[in-house]
């Protein structure tokens, strides 16, 4: 039975891969014959429909409400001109240094990778941030990759990402806070270090004429006509994080406090009601996508954990995880790949149902596989040619994903390793 599964699994991952089915479908079928193969009744306790489809669509409703909520600050930071203040006084700040403007971009893009992430962040940042770089000799891949570099260091620090590792490993907030704040040290240096190196081996490319830009100069001069949002409301990006790091206040009432500081510091009272109403539906639209993954997610994690699955994966899977802390490093810092182009280890993904599986057999620790699945998901959100950030920012910036995939890889393969060792010294 469990090799049955494993093939299902399988295939689950070349539907994926071939793109004959969107993720969520696939997740959500997969989990159903997971729960059929696992000999799981039709109704009842522990049953596909009851268990697997009733009690797993809303397993991770924290998580979605937390996507939602960083979806509608990230609408309102767009609609403020709160994140387009930020990368246009970078810039000018950094003149025609293309290090500084570089570096300035990628501090502004860890910014907003802590609020919200996927496309609408490297959008936010990138809209400007891009053709500025590039106008000052930045390399196109490179600029693309700063972005997204940028994010990445932001993302161990966004609160959604919190909710999400602490709803779907059963791990208390803390316990995920406490190793993201140790992974941030690897994903910055590394960021600081793409930018340096890759500016500087490739030398400055003057390109004042860009395709991918054609349609730049609307979005720019909309943000030019906002005019500068006051510095204050610069501020808000921060705002969630101090609650929820400084102070440990719920993700939930932290994220709501920032949606409120943007709009307090930047709207006038008769347009409160307007544009809350307006940026909530646009926060809608834009967290519609992952929320339907999450859902799917919760399904698939509901049927891992059945009774019968877990039985029948427990002695597959532990005859081949490591269990040296040595080995440990070593065999799933070469599997990092495998977490790209939506591959078995993507946490978004097959590679949930593969965390539930780790921690129901009892195979590892859930804070090792959360040690595991956050290093991952660094690679993923970075380097996957599939993911929606990727693809947004090459395509902005004139470039293939795989061109940022090859550029940006080595370096985020390194923050995997970091986050490697130290869930291995500290939880194995």
């Amino acid at each position: 039975m469990g090799v049955v599964i494993l093939l299902l699994m399988a295939a689950g991952v070349a539907a994926m891969l071939t793109r004959r089915l969107p993720t969520a479908f696939a997740l959500v079928l997969l989990a159903v014959a997971i729960a059929f193969t696992a000999g799981a009744p039709l109704t009842g306790k522990n049953s596909v429909l009851d268990t697997v489809l009733q009690e797993g669509a809303p397993a991770l409703a924290a998580t979605m409400i937390a996507i939602l909520l960083g979806s509608w600050l990230g609408k309102l930071l767009e609609e403020t001109g709160i994140a387009a203040t930020l990368v246009r006084k970078i810039v000018e700040f950094g003149g025609d240094r293309p290090v500084f403007v570089a570096l300035g971009v990628l501090a502004v893009s860890a910014l907003v990778g802590t609020v919200t992430g996927s496309a609408p962040a490297a959008m936010l940042a990138g809209l400007i941030g891009i053709p500025a770089m590039i106008a000052v000799g930045i390399p196109k891949v490179t600029a693309a990759g700063t972005i997204l570099m940028g994010i990445a260091v932001g993302v161990p620090f966004e609160l959604p990402v919190w909710q999400f590792f602490s709803t779907a490993l059963e791990l208390p907030v803390d316990t995920v806070r406490g190793f993201m704040v140790k992974l941030f040290p690897f994903a910055l240096v590394a960021a600081v270090a793409y930018v340096l190196v890759e500016s500087r081996r490739r030398g400055v490319e003057h390109t004042w004429s860009l395709k991918s830009l054609q349609g730049g100069p609307t979005a720019h001069g909309r943000r030019q006509s906002l005019g500068d949002a006051p510095w204050y409301a610069l501020l808000t990006p921060v705002v969630p994080l101090v609650l929820a790091l400084g102070f440990e206040l719920a993700i939930i009432p932290s994220l709501l406090a920032g949606v409120l500081y943007a709009l307090v510091t930047t709207t006038r009272p008769r347009e409160m009601n307007r544009r809350l109403l307006r940026t909530l539906y646009g926060g809608f639209e834009v967290a519609a996508p992952p929320i339907t993954l999450f859902v799917a997610i919760g399904i698939l994690l509901a049927a891992v954990k059945l009774p019968g699955a877990v039985d029948a994966l427990e002695p597959l899977v532990k005859a081949v995880s490591p269990q040296n802390a040595v080995l440990f490093v070593l065999v799933f810092t070469l599997l990092v790949p495998l977490c790209l182009y939506r591959g078995p280890l993507n946490v978004f993904g097959l590679g949930a149902g593969i965390a539930g599986v780790l921690i129901a057999t009892g195979i590892y620790p859930a804070t090792a596989v959360l040690g595991m699945a956050t290093s991952y998901n660094q690679v993923f959100g970075v380097a996957d040619p599939t993911s929606t950030q990727t693809v947004w920012a090459a395509q902005y910036a004139g470039v293939s994903p795989q061109q940022v995939m090859v550029r940006t890889l080595p370096y985020v393969w390194a923050v995997a390793l970091g986050g490697l060792c130290v869930t291995a010294t500290t939880y194995l």
